[in-house]
Parts: C-alpha cells; sequence; structure tokens
C-alpha cells in the first residue's frame, strides 16, 4: 500500500525514484483525480461505505498509478478498480484518510541510536523499527535492545542524553539518540560526540588534564604549550601529532595513551621501541590496527590510519608470533602467516611444465598445496576445509581462526527429540551464603545450591528440584506453615533473568507467585516471611547499592512500602515475631528497627550505626520478643524494651573466641550458637539469664559452622542438622557424635574426569581433596598435600592421576583413594592430564606450555620418564586420537595445537598447525 495519503502534505516525495520530476508530475494529477473524485462521490447515491473493500482492492495499489508502472508517467487509476473506470467509484479521501494503511507514520521506521549508559567512548547501536508493527510496547524494545547492547542486566530504562526517563515508543522520534541503562541512575556523558580512543575533545577539557606520555624527539617534551596547541588537531590528516592508545599484544590490560609527535626525526623502529618500554613490553618491533594492518611508518600514521586511534604492539620479529595467535613454524618450504602476517612471496614457478606447481597468491595459498613435503610425514592440504569456510572469531581480542576436520561427520542440524533432566546435585554451598538449611514436613533437607533448590531425603537416597530460577538463588525462607518456600536470585544479562522472589510449592515443585520483577537491580540479598498474620506479607531486600528494603503482599503482588536503608554490607533482614509491621535489619556497624505506617512510609530507629566496629551477623528472639543477636567478635548481646517502648541492652556476654555463624531458639528456650572459627556448638539457656548447658567440638575436616537447624522442630530432642562453611552438611547432636551427610568442595573445583566402564567419576579441587563419587552419593575422599587442578582415569579405571599447582603427579588407587605414588615432573602447574586410550603413555601439559610424556607399564601402577615437546603458551586441555597417534591440545589463549608422535622411540614429534596442515615445525625431544 501506499505510504502517504492524498490530504497528506509532502507525499510526493513519500517515494523517491531516479527520475523525480515524472514522478511528481504523476503524483499531482492522481492527487487532482482524487479531488475530483471526491466531489462525485459526494453527489452520487450508490457510493460504498468508508470501510467497504472492493473486488480489487487486495491489490497493491498507489494513488495515482499502480505498482508495476511506478518508474513510467502512469495513467490515473484509483483503488479497487481498473483503469478506464469512473472516477466517481473510488472511496472518499477522508474516509480514507482513517484507515492506518494509508497513514504515512504507520509504514514509516523509526532510526534512532541507543548508547550505554556512562560510557562515552560507547560508538552507539543503530535500530530501526516501526512502532505498532515490529515493536508493539516498550517492553519488547528492551528485550532487543538488551541482545544487541551488553549490560549488567540487561537494558531496563531508556533515558534520553539529557537525562529524562521515556516510558513509551511515542516518545522516541526519528533519529533521537537515546542511553540505555540497566539501573534507574543516568549518568551524564558526552554520548555520541567521542570516538574509542579518542582521549580529547577540546583543549580545555577535563580529559587533557589528565596524565599523557609524549613520545618522539621534539619540544613537546618540555613545552607543554606547544603540546597543548597540537592536541585540538591532533587527530587530523597531516597533523604534526597524535593522540593515540598503545595496547600490549600480549596482555591486553596493559595500554596507554600518548601523544605521537609524527614529524620526530627519530626512526619509526626506535619509537617503536619507546613505545614498547611505556607497556613493560622490553621494546616493541610491530604496530597493527584493530583490523589487523600493520603500521609501518610514521606516513601511514599521518594519512592511511589517521582516523584509526587504538593500536596494538608486539615485540615479536617478523615471523613470529602476531596478535592473533599461532604456534611459531618454519620449514625447508613453509611458512608462518596468520590474520596479521601474510606469507612471504616466492617467486612465481612456470605453469609450462604440469609437474610443477605455481605457486598462488594469498587467498588461494591457505587451501592449496604449498609444494613438496617431507616425505616422512603424508599431509593432504587440499582435503582440509574442502567445500568448508573455516570460523573467524575473536577471542578477548585476537583473531581465532578454526578449520573443520578433513573427514567430519555429516551434521544434521535438527533438535533432537529428547531433553536432559537434572539427576543429582552433588555438594552444599555454605562457604558464602547463611540460612541457608530447613526441614520440610516430609523430612526432606531442603538446601540450595547455584539456581537450584533441592530436597534431599536422606532416608530414600534421593532428590527432588525445583529449577524455576533462571540465577544462582541468593536467598531463601521458609514459610510459617512449612508448605511454602520463597527464594529470590541475582539479575542476569537481560530482561528475562531479572533479579526476583518466586513463590513455589515445596510437595509439588510448582511456582505459586513471582513478584519484584524489575524491582531489583543486582540481587535479592534477603527475604522473609511475617509470623504474626500467618505469612501474609514477605519483605525483599535489594542488593544495590541503596540496599532498598521493600514489603510485599505477595498473594496480590502489591508493594506495600519500600525505604532504601543506605548500608555498605547488609546481612539480613526479618520481620518482629510480634508485629508484622516491624522489621529488623542487620549487618555491618547496622542494627536498625523499622517501623511501616499505613500510609507506607517507614520510621527508623538505629540501635548500632557507624562508627561502631560491631558486625552483626545473625539474630534470633526469644519467646517473649526480645532480640538475640550475635557478631563477628563472638559475642552474644540481647535488647530488651522497657515500659517507655526504647530497645536497651539487657545482657551481653562472651560465647566463642571468634566470630559466630548462627543462633537457633529452641522452642523450650534453649539457644544454639555455633562458631565459624572454633567448629564449637554451644548450648545456652536462656531462662537461667544464659547459661552455658552443653557443647561440643567438630572435626576440622568439617569446618566451622554456617547454619543450625533442627531435625525435628518443635521437638526438644537435641538433634539438629549442620551446614558448614567447607560446603558439608552435618547431622547429629550434642550428645552424640556428628556424621556426615552431604559432602562438597569448599573451593575453586578444577579436575573433573569420568570412570571409563562404570558410572563413576572423580573430582580434585583447589581445596587439596580428591573425591570419587557414584551415582547418587560420594564413595570416598581423601585429603592431599598440594592443590589439584587436573585428574583422569587410566583406560582399566584402577588409577587415578592427578596433577597439582607445584608441577607433581600424584597416583592415586581408584578402589580406595590410597596413595600410590608421587612425582615432580617440572616446576609449573600441571594444567592437563589424558592417558592414552591404550594405556601406555600418559601425557601431562603445564602452564609452561610443554607436554611431558611418561611410559606407563603395570596397569598405571609404574611410571617411566618418556619425553617432552616443547611449547610456548600454557595449555589448558588435551585429547588423544583414537590411535594413540595424534594429540590435540588447547593453549589459554584458545589457540588449536596437534602433535603427531611419529615415531614410538621418542625421535621426532611434529606440530600439525589447524589451519590445513600448511605450516609444520618438526621438533626434536629432549
Amino acid at each position: 500500500m501506499s505510504d502517504a495519503s492524498p490530504q497528506e502534505p509532502g507525499a510526493d516525495e513519500a517515494e523517491p525514484t531516479a527520475s523525480s520530476s515524472p514522478r511528481k508530475a504523476a503524483v499531482a494529477r492522481a492527487k487532482s483525480a482524487v479531488d475530483l473524485a471526491a466531489s462525485a462521490a459526494a453527489n452520487s447515491d450508490s457510493e460504498p461505505e468508508a470501510g467497504d473493500a472492493g473486488p480489487d482492492e487486495s491489490r497493491t495499489t498507489y494513488w495515482g498509478y499502480t505498482k508495476s508502472r511506478m518508474d513510467d508517467d502512469p495513467p490515473v487509476q484509483f483503488p479497487g478498480k481498473a483503469a478506464g473506470k469512473e472516477a466517481s467509484e473510488a472511496p472518499p479521501p477522508a474516509a480514507s484518510a482513517k484507515r492506518p494503511v494509508n497513514n504515512l507514520s504507520y509504514w514509516r521506521a523509526r532510526k534512532v541510536i541507543f548508547y550505554k549508559n556512562g560510557d562515552p567512548y560507547f560508538p552507539g547501536v543503530e535500530f530501526r523499527f516501526k512502532p505498532t508493527r515490529d515493536i508493539l510496547s516498550m517492553e519488547s524494545l528492551l528485550d532487543k535492545v538488551s541482545l544487541r547492547i551488553d549490560l549488567p542486566s540487561g537494558a531496563r530504562y531508556i533515558f534520553s542524553t539529557a537525562g529524562d526517563r521515556l516510558t513509551s515508543l511515542e516518545q522516541l522520534e526519528d533519529g533521537g539518540s537515546y542511553v540505555v541503562s540497566s539501573y534507574k541512575i543516568f549518568k551524564a556523558a558526552p554520548y555520541g560526540k567521542k570516538k574509542a580512543g579518542n582521549f580529547y575533545s577540546t583543549p580545555n577539557s577535563p580529559e587533557m588534564a589528565k596524565p599523557m606520555i609524549a613520545v618522539g624527539h621534539g619540544n613537546w617534551r618540555s613545552n607543554k604549550k606547544s603540546m597543548n596547541s597540537s592536541v585540538p588537531n591532533a587527530g587530523a590528516k597531516g597533523s604534526s601529532g597524535r593522540i593515540i592508545r598503545i595496547v600490549n599484544g600480549h596482555d591486553h590490560s596493559v595500554q596507554c595513551r600518548v601523544l605521537l609527535n609524527l614529524r620526530t626525526t627519530q626512526p619509526f623502529e626506535e619509537v617503536l621501541d619507546d613505545l614498547g618500554q611505556v607497556l613493560k613490553m622490553g621494546g616493541a618491533k610491530r604496530m597493527f590496527t584493530l583490523g589487523g594492518q600493520e603500521v609501518r611508518s610514521f606516513s601511514q600514521l599521518r594519512n592511511e590510519y589517521a582516523e584509526v586511534d587504538t593500536f596494538y604492539l608486539n615485540n615479536s620479529s617478523r615471523r613470529s608470533r602476531t596478535p592473533s595467535g599461532g604456534p611459531t613454524m618454519t620449514g625447508s618450504n613453509m611458512y608462518l602467516y596468520d590474520e596479521y602476517d601474510p606469507p612471504p612471496r616466492k617467486p612465481a614457478l612456470s605453469a609450462r611444465n604440469p609437474t610443477r606447481q605455481r605457486v598462488l597468491s594469498e587467498p588461494d595459498l591457505r587451501h592449496s598445496s604449498m609444494g613438496n613435503h617431507d616425505s616422512s610425514i603424508d599431509y593432504d592440504v587440499t582435503e582440509v576445509g574442502s567445500g568448508k569456510e573455516p570460523a573467524r572469531v575473536v577471542i578477548k581480542g585476537n583473531k581465532k581462526v578454526f578449520f573443520p576436520p578433513m573427514h567430519q561427520k555429516i551434521f544434521d542440524p535438527t533438535p533432537p527429540d529428547k531433553r536432559m533432566q537434572l539427576s543429582w546435585v552433588y555438594g552444599y554451598r555454605g562457604f558464602d551464603s547463611k540460612k541457608n538449611l530447613w526441614v520440610l514436613p516430609s523430612g526432606e533437607i531442603m538446601y540450595y545450591v547455584a539456581a537450584v533448590a533441592v530436597l534431599y531425603d536422606k532416608d530414600e537416597e534421593s532428590q527432588r528440584h525445583y529449577t524455576g530460577h533462571t540465577e544462582d538463588i541468593v536467598c531463601m525462607d521458609l514459610h510459617p506453615s512449612r508448605e511454602m518456600v520463597a527464594s529470590g536470585q541475582k539479575a542476569g544479562r537481560n530482561r528475562k533473568t531479572q533479579a526476583h522472589v518466586r513463590i513455589w510449592s515445596p510437595e509439588t515443585l510448582l511456582t505459586l507467585y513471582v513478584f519484584g520483577m524489575g524491582e531489583f537491580s543486582v540481587e535479592v540479598s534477603a527475604v522473609a516471611f511475617s509470623q504474626l498474620n500467618g505469612g501474609s506479607y514477605a519483605l525483599a531486600v535489594d542488593g544495590g547499592r541503596e540496599r532498598i528494603l521493600s514489603v510485599w503482599q505477595w498473594q496480590w503482588g502489591h508493594l506495600l512500602g519500600k525505604v532504601a536503608t543506605l548500608q555498605d554490607e547488609l546481612s539480613g533482614a526479618q520481620f518482629h515475631p510480634l508485629d508484622d509491621n516491624l522489621v529488623i535489619t542487620y549487618g555491618k556497624s547496622h542494627l536498625a528497627f523499622w517501623t511501616r505506617r499505613k500510609d507506607g512510609f517507614f520510621e527508623r530507629t538505629d540501635l548500632i550505626k557507624p562508627p561502631s566496629p560491631t558486625n552483626i551477623v545473625c539474630l534470633q528472639f526469644e519467646p517473649d520478643g526480645d532480640v538475640v543477636t550475635a557478631d563477628s567478635d563472638g559475642f552474644i548481646t540481647i535488647y530488651s524494651i522497657d515500659s517507655e517502648g526504647s530497645y536497651f541492652v539487657r545482657l551481653e556476654f562472651e560465647a566463642h573466641a571468634r566470630g559466630i555463624g548462627s543462633l537457633v531458639m529452641l522452642s523450650e528456650g534453649t539457644l544454639l550458637s555455633g562458631g565459624e572459627k572454633d567448629r564449637r556448638l554451644v548450648a545456652w539457656d536462656s531462662m537461667q539469664n544464659y547459661k552455658k548447658i552443653a557443647e561440643t567440638k567438630l572435626l576440622e575436616s568439617a569446618g566451622g559452622i554456617r547454619t543450625i537447624y533442627p531435625q525435628r522442630p518443635g521437638r526438644n530432642d537435641g538433634n539438629v542438622y549442620i551446614g558448614t562453611i567447607k560446603n558439608n552438611i552435618l547431622e547429629g547432636s550434642l550428645q552424640r557424635r556428628f556424621n556426615q551427610l552431604v559432602f562438597g568442595h569448599h573451593k575453586l573445583l578444577v579436575g573433573l574426569a569420568t570412570h571409563p566402564d562404570e558410572e563413576m567419576f572423580a573430582t580434585a579441587g583447589q581445596d587439596k581433596c580428591i573425591a570419587l563419587w557414584r551415582r547418587n552419593g560420594l564413595i570416598w575422599s581423601t585429603q592431599t598435600q598440594m592443590e589439584c587442578v587436573s585428574i583422569c582415569f587410566h583406560p582399566d579405571g584402577g588409577v587415578l592421576a592427578a596433577g597439582t599447582g607445584d608441577g607433581h603427579l600424584l597416583v592415586i588407587n581408584s578402589e580406595n583413594g590410597n596413595p600410590i605414588s608421587r612425582f615432580r615432573v617440572c616446576g609449573s602447574s600441571l594444567n592437563c592430564v589424558a592417558f592414552s586410550p591404550i594405556g601406555d603413555i600418559i601425557a601431562i601439559g603445564s602452564q609452561n606450555g610443554s607436554v611431558y610424556l611418561f611410559r606407563v607399564s603395570r596397569d598405571g601402577f609404574s611410571y617411566k620418564k618418556y619425553n617432552k615437546i616443547k611449547g610456548n603458551y600454557p595449555l589448558a586441555c588435551m585429547d588423544w586420537s583414537v590411535d594413540s597417534n595424534y594429540l590435540q591440545t588447547v593453549t589459554t589463549e584458545f589457540d588449536l595445537i596437534y602433535c603427531e608422535i611419529t615415531c614410538r622411540n621418542g625421535s621426532r614429534f611434529a606440530f600439525i598447525d589447524p589451519r590445513a596442515c600448511a605450516r609444520v615445525c618438526v621438533l626434536q625431544g629432549t
């Protein structure tokens, strides 16, 4: 349909063509005809209704001419009628103007540019859309913008460049510039006025006041006036100086902006060396643009790359590794080249002799044979990538090219008809979270790990999982009826993973209510139900900078009130058990009582405030409503209320040597306290002025106490569950020993290996622990003297080999976890280990880039050094080929390096380049 209606001014510019004059004339005649048709329609008795459609109205027609004859001078044709019909049968222009298809604004797309909040160097993302057609609401627009702009929690707010918040699509103007943000706070900046890497705007701008290094001989080193006078024109072509940003090609975190004198008498190579010293590279030899082009002279900086502001420096020689990565290769007739370094051109060979090859140009050289190869190494270069394009990606600023395998199977892109289902969650999260363990009426233990809520039945040795969250669960609370659970999550990187609170049933694992979507910026750091009114209210604390406390009537999703606590560290918040309008928050130098009024406002009463050093870590209540707190110094304090309604300290005593991890008030008035550092569990009688009743101490391997929960709430049997800071769950009491129910690594887990035959796997972590697991639990765990970073099974399954961070290899019996042997491989971390498929060789990849080979005998119980393959970059993982003749390794820079073991006597090894085997280097084993 047309973009213009007959009454709309400027309709003659709605369809620009190559021949504008005939078009305008045709449109003018069409307008005249339409006016005549309107007059005739006014006097006609057989005029159809304004909304009626003629028999041919579905055809694409334009006011004045059909689409098939747009470029000619067409006869007048009216919508719904063939050419030559009476003009009186045309619809009235006034009626047609009411239809949206004849409205120019309905069809015209809006072009807007979005910038990232607080980033003046963000280039901006252009976005085109048609309101009410492509985008129906502001929420759908934010969803699409979140996919194109990397924001901490996705695009949630849109501002004008002046800081005004926009709430509807009608406020977005065509050609306008806007700012998107994950938070409600707008940061003023010159959006769209600074280019990336351009660190100045005007001679007197604040950016010019920052320190800058001048490079190149001349008066700039001592004459500030000369330097400042050259800055405004530094980016112009032919300028005497430029401000550029230089980046270390090996470590992109090392950057600096320099004022470069382009008219210096110093050679370009010496200037590069000086720039390398600035970046602590020991001298630089090559300079590249972000696109990979090499800069070889000042003339290129002044002319060819006058608009480029960021450059990468490399201290390698002509034929060494460039910023794109890749192993160094040499050979008799092979040359190293990559995305930054084109191959050296050899003299063209004559094509008259069919037995001699023509040296191809660079684009063809990568997928063709390159001449005679070493007779001992048979590589068919032409097979690699035949009909397949390589994958080119940028990882951490470096360009990577990954070529497909020579003999890959046919890939079926259709998704499988089955989906994965979570079967078991191993471990427990206690090292960084508090109040994370509960017992349900069914007897199941409830806790959370990552984004999963785990319901563990110790008698049946089974688990159920609630998986409704889209990000890690940060806090959780059980409803007073113990039939519902509230859990809050942290915010993800898009709008669909915003921080919110979910109310769900532990019996059916179904989500009942969701509230707070879009109200929390970073995470929900605390959540709790009210007690007096049967849990009708729920509080939530935003983990953002202002630590906003909000109270909700969660059944309806109504926000009853919120207030900013403005605390740097907030440990938690709870409702008072005798007053649903009284909320207590606590944390570092903070203990406050918030009374919510009927109008939603809060009245604040501070009991502890800065600069007090007291850090309240947990809180409980006595049966009469007095508040019991525990701090990080090991003290327990009881606050009572006087006749005037003011709180005062009734009692304070030292309960533990250092910090207290948890407090639990049992039904008979016994207070249980657990120490994080001293690992002591102590019972206190609140009826006798907190006299100590009994105590016990956990083993060092179990860790300090993080949380305590009675096994049978309401009963006075003294049996409790304890979650520890070493990610263990224990069961026991003060009268009997504690047994381990759930085991988990409490530091970074970096090693994982599956058993070759059975449904078992082994893990190794930086907590100096190696564990073997079966399908639904732990088989054994053993402590080592060193941190383990890698692990693998022998093909027979009877031996585990683990690499440590200090270069030792540990050999462990997989049946019982007993150590077999330990020997030193090198002085670097052993990042990856792998047995060959037949089990006669073990390959060990180290942080220094080398691969160490050991011969294995006696089913993995005996080892003898075999050989070593030297490398330059740290290795991350490796894999053997099926025939045990090849090794595939991946470096920490995401380079693929292939190694061929040509002889079993260890005399020769070859690195095979993944780029179609075009570069080969034969290395001698040491």
